[in-house]
């Protein structure tokens, strides 16, 4: 039998996956993907994984116990069940819960990534359902982007602002500064599918000798690497400072554009008295930033005069605010930036979204593609009274697990936390993106039900109570939206393979859940999967036809045939320049700020008197930072370790998107059979160890094992575990560790500050240390007992 190809879409791009006799034996990449991702050939392994679930599971414990068994979570073996046993002891769990404590008793918000397809969207259909009950907990924010989504609305008016088009930047900009990303690891991915326009362009940067580039990181990123970036290595957690040092120079050195300052930004006065020192007695010299940062006080003026001198971009990461008072770095960029006076002008500015999804490609001129709809009425009457706030901070999960009723203060309000009673996800692992995960793993334990739909044994399936096993996108048809940003079209999924074992799509799972709760009229509203699909495609169809848009699709039997439509980019769409019209006239074309124009100083903010959350861009170091033990709530553990303290980093890996791809992927990113950790040189020496060896990393929280890689492209005094990897908790020689290497074992499970409460998990203080004894075998990637 001839290998046969299937069209479809995954994260990391759209490809043919490769079939033979009803086995994937490959993937070829689709021939318009402009940069095809190193890990599609990974994927094809994906459905054979030996970590994949086969069939429904249930908790021994809860099979005999129910509720009483909660505490076995993570510790009991797991007993297969046909699918009629386990829906009908979900449905159970749901239709109990929601009888006996309402909705606010529901913990269905289900963060996470999922899958591409906007019919199998395993989250939408998990919060349509439990509207469709009377609804679930919601919650504000997201862990990739809380600080600078709180923050920037304040200082610029609008969450997410739109970067300055690719075309302008090329024609225009002279210096990019890549401050706390890594856009060729990043924007390998897309929430939806990506063709890979900005990773082609910023590769393209190498042979552009007028441009240059600059990455501020303590850890040299793989774009900086691969197109010849200069690396100014700041201390984690000090972005801050370094950018206090290059205002103090622009301010002394009369190269700040005072004019722009007065007429586009309010707040100056202020934020240029604490440079200066004026409000706090600390002059914030380039020798004082040098002390704090780490990069010596030549570089920093040297740097402030070549972004003076040159039409620059700074293209701001979302790195620096996934910590403590992680407000601060994005509103010190956005100062910076108004200093230098370039906002607004063709080239220069700032832009926060250049690493991620295309960030900067121009819009395609076709209709959006929805989803199925999750924002549906209640369909049976609610019988109890909301108690707690209605919608949580969504980093705060461990937390409102934890501590019902407990009162906090959230970005001007108090919020209660509603005690939570059923836990139901899918499409995510947050034993993979929560930090503290001993701190996660305890409060897990306090719900009376724990129900997961999911593909993989990672560790939230491991912690569940029932588990639905679901279809990987290669085993049904979906539909998909190219490009989360720039929206390039939309591709028909086109299922390559029947589902392994004995799983079921999403939209099957749901649907027979809706029938055993007596909603599956208006969950299914009568149609079937592959009708779902069509209706999402007539919908956008109807709406190209309506709105007169240059790019109509065509009709849905010549679509379903090419399986892909790709949406032109116009031309006038092209050179786009962020903020030009405000620039040119403030007074007609003014922010949403308080003030209208660039706040650098918010009197609403003031008014909340957040100690964690100044009212104008600061520097204030982290109670675990580099150099700072003395700050950390509990420090005996940290005293004197041998070779001294690291500062942890935690950045993405280039091998897997969070934790997805993790279980195929594993061999490719591991050193002694465990994540790897980068040390540099003379921190190695200090603690005697070598690429190769097995390795301690240990923090106030808890302990892993990983593989060392000795390499100067991390700073002295820090370290790099990358996010993602799978939790593999084991009892060794009487100590707790994770023996695979996650990195969110070791970060603090604290708020970024009142403002936000977004996570923290970039960054923590830890120890190194040498393993000596024998490590012990990784056993995560294998099912657990049953």
């Amino acid at each position: 039998m001839s290998e046969r190809e299937t069209l479809t879409a995954s994260h990391w791009g759209l490809f043919y996956a490769l079939t033979k006799e009803g086995r994937l034996t490959g993937a070829r990449p689709f021939e318009k993907d402009r940069a095809p991702s190193p890990n599609l050939e990974d994927i094809a392994n994906l459905p054979y994984a030996e970590a994949r679930i086969l069939e429904p599971m249930v908790r021994r414990g809860f099979l005999e116990k129910r509720a009483e068994s909660r505490a076995d979570r993570g510790n009991d073996s797991y007993v297969p069940v046909s699918w009629e046993k386990a829906l009908d002891l979900a449905a159970d769990a749901i239709r109990s819960t929601y009888r006996d404590f309402g909705p606010s008793a529901v913990w269905g918000r289900s963060y996470g990534w999922k899958s591409p397809g906007s019919v199998n969207n395993s989250i939408a259909l998990l919060q349509r359902l439990l509207n469709l009950m009377g609804g679930y907990i919601e919650t504000g924010n997201s862990y990739s982007t809380a600080a600078i989504g709180t923050i920037l609305p304040y200082a610029l008016g609008m969450k997410d602002p739109r970067s300055t088009g690719w075309d302008t930047i090329l024609e225009h900009t002279e210096r990019i500064v890549l401050w706390g990303c890594d856009p060729l690891v990043t924007n390998d991915i897309d929430w939806t599918t990506t063709l890979h326009e900005a990773t082609e362009i910023f590769r393209s940067l190498k042979g552009r000798p007028r441009i240059r580039t600059i990455a501020v990181n303590p850890v040299c990123p793989k774009t900086a690497q691969e197109i010849g970036s200069q690396w100014i290595a700041v201390k984690p957690g000090t972005d801050c400072a370094l950018m206090l040092g290059l205002l103090y120079v622009l301010i002394e050195e009369k190269l700040a554009d005072e004019a722009f300052l007065s007429r586009c930004t309010t707040g100056w006065p202020e934020l240029r008295s604490y440079v200066l020192g004026d409000e706090d007695g600390i002059p914030k010299t380039p020798a004082w930033a040098a002390s704090e940062s780490g990069v010596p006080a030549g570089d920093i003026e040297a740097l402030a005069r070549d972004m003076a001198s040159h039409r620059t971009m700074i293209m701001f990461g979302w790195g620096p605010q996934r910590a403590r008072y992680g407000e601060l770095p994005p509103w010190m960029a956005v100062a910076l930036a108004a200093a230098l006076g370039q906002i607004g002008l063709p080239g220069g500015g700032i832009g926060t979204n250049y690493h991620y999804c295309n960030g900067g490609y121009p819009p395609g001129t076709g209709p959006q593609l929805g989803q199925i709809p999750s924002r549906v009425p209640p369909a049976v009457p609610v019988l109890h009274p909301w108690k707690g706030s209605r919608a949580v901070p969504v980093a705060r999960m461990a937390d409102v697990l934890a501590h019902p009723g407990k009162v906090i203060a959230w970005n001007g309000s108090r919020i209660e936390y509603p005690d939570v009673h059923l836990v139901f996800w899918a499409g995510g692992n947050p034993f993979a993106h929560h930090p503290d995960t001993r701190r996660l793993e305890e409060a897990w334990r306090r719900p009376d039900a724990v129900i997961v739909a999911e593909s993989f044994w990672n560790a939230t399936a491991r912690h569940a109570d029932i588990i639905l096993p679901a279809s990987t996108f290669l085993e049904r048809t979906d539909i998909t939206p190219i490009g989360t940003y720039i929206n390039d079209g939309i591709v028909l999924m086109k299922q390559a393979i029947d589902p392994i074992g004995n799983s079921r799509s999403d939209y099957a799972i749901f649907s027979a859940l809706a029938r055993r709760l007596g909603l599956e009229e208006p969950f299914t509203e009568g149609m079937t999967e592959a009708e779902w699909i069509r209706k999402l495609y007539e919908d956008a169809r109807s709406r190209s036809l309506e709105s007169g848009l240059k790019t109509l699709l065509p009709e849905w039997e010549d679509f379903e045939k090419a399986g892909v439509i790709l949406y032109p980019h116009e031309k006038k769409n092209d050179g786009f320049v962020a903020f030009a019209d405000f620039r040119r006239d403030p007074e007609a074309h003014p922010l949403k700020t308080e003030t209208g124009k660039i706040v650098l100083y918010s009197e609403r903010i003031a008014s909340l008197g957040y100690a964690d959350c100044p009212p104008h861009p600061a520097y204030l170091k982290p109670y675990e930072a580099y150099g700072n033990a003395e700050h950390a709530a509990d420090v005996a553990a940290l005293r004197n370790p041998e070779g001294g303290y690291l500062q942890l980093v935690s950045p993405k890996s280039d091998a897997r998107l969070h934790s997805q791809l993790n279980a195929v992927t594993f061999r490719k990113s591991q050193i002694a059979d465990r994540e790897i950790c980068l040390i540099n040189p003379a921190d190695a020496s200090l603690r005697n160890i070598a690429t190769g060896d097995v390795i301690r990393v240990s923090s106030l929280r808890g302990a892993i094992l990983a593989g060392a890689f000795v390499t100067d492209s991390v700073r002295p005094g820090a370290v790099v575990v990358h996010h993602g990897g799978w939790f593999d908790p084991q009892k060794v020689e009487g100590e707790a560790l994770d023996v695979h290497g996650s990195s969110n074992v070791l970060t603090p499970d604290d708020p970024a500050s009142s403002l936000s409460c977004g996570n923290i998990a970039s960054t923590a203080l830890v120890q190194v240390s040498k393993w000596t004894g024998t490590a012990p075998e990784v056993k995560v990637f294998e099912p657990p007992e049953h």
